[in-house]
């Protein structure tokens, strides 16, 4: 086996209410490709559950899993299936305290280190400050038997910032589980544009720092149960791309998909040699990027 060569497993799924429906699904996936020599798999952001933030409603919490719930599930499933796993919760920290999750399992079925998102929307449909409590944690990689991984969360994705430190602290590919879809009253040339945007920038992030990227988002229409807004059509369109920001790998807008990528890593050392971006930052010119805005 080439030790630069990581195979890479995506979930693309929808979800439901029904918790354990999902995580039974999630765990079936895992084996699937798991059985097809994946090393590394990732879900989507919060994959045991509905997108239940496109409200604001208190009953929502029940959604919520301790930590030690959360890790016995899904740790299990590494250690079994002797993958590096990467998976997402709504992580109830304590009472009234709550996080957005990422976990990420060695594949001896360790805690191998999480991440809380960092950035927090609160948009129409995406209330999310509402549940979540901005991460604690930083931007720091996970260390993995599969290398360092630079796990990131859904907003953090149009955040150059984010992956920037990320790569700075020796990343050895950017990692983001996802969920972002359309309003359903949006026009197709705004779809188009949205969605176009969303990838551009991950790749984008890919290619200034000389790394791989790994996104995976969930698909599928979920109702707003207040039916304050027309809810969200989830877009899939899960994708992995090398360090230049070349598509490996690209999941339908409006379906399910078990997709097995090849990551070589040997890539980004020869990237960051014919550019070399890193090497001709001006760090001390770049003060000003700890301020809100330069009035």
């Amino acid at each position: 086996m080439d030790e630069n060569k990581i195979k890479v497993g995506l979930i693309q799924r929808s979800f439901d209410e029904d918790i354990e429906l999902n995580r039974k699904r999630n765990l079936s996936s895992i084996e699937s490709l798991a059985s097809e020599g994946a090393q590394l798999i990732v879900l989507s952001e919060l994959h045991d559950s509905p997108y239940f933030c496109q409200c604001e409603d208190v009953e929502n919490f029940r959604y919520a899993t301790r930590p030690e719930d959360f890790i016995e599930i899904y740790s299990e499933a590494a250690r079994e299936n002797n993958v590096v796993l990467v998976t997402s919760a709504f992580e109830r920290r304590a009472p009234g305290l709550y996080h957005n999750t990422a976990l990420v399992f060695e594949n001896d079925g360790s805690l191998a280190g999480k991440y809380r998102k960092m950035h927090i929307p609160d948009d129409p449909g995406f209330y999310e400050k509402f549940y979540f409590t901005p991460g604690d944690l930083g931007f720091h990689p996970i260390e993995t038997s599969l290398g360092k991984l630079g796990v990131l969360v859904c907003w953090d994705q149009w955040y150059p910032e984010a992956a920037r430190l990320m790569a700075l602290e020796g990343a050895d590919m950017l990692i983001y589980p996802t969920a972002i879809g359309w309003n359903p009253d949006d026009d197709s040339e705004e779809r188009n544009r949205q969605r176009d945007a969303w990838v551009t920038v991950q790749r984008a992030h890919g290619i200034a720092n000389g790394l791989p990227v790994v996104s995976v988002n969930r698909y599928g229409f979920e109702e707003d149960p207040t039916g304050h807004t027309s809810g969200i059509d989830f877009w899939g369109s899960s994708f992995v791309c090398g360090p230049q920001g070349e598509i490996l790998h690209m999941s339908p807008e409006n379906g399910p998909d078990e997709a097995l990528v090849e990551i070589d890593l040997m890539r980004t050392e020869n990237v960051r040699h014919w550019w070399p971006f890193l090497r001709d930052r001006r760090i001390d010119h770049y003060s000003d990027l700890v301020c809100r805005f330069k009035d």
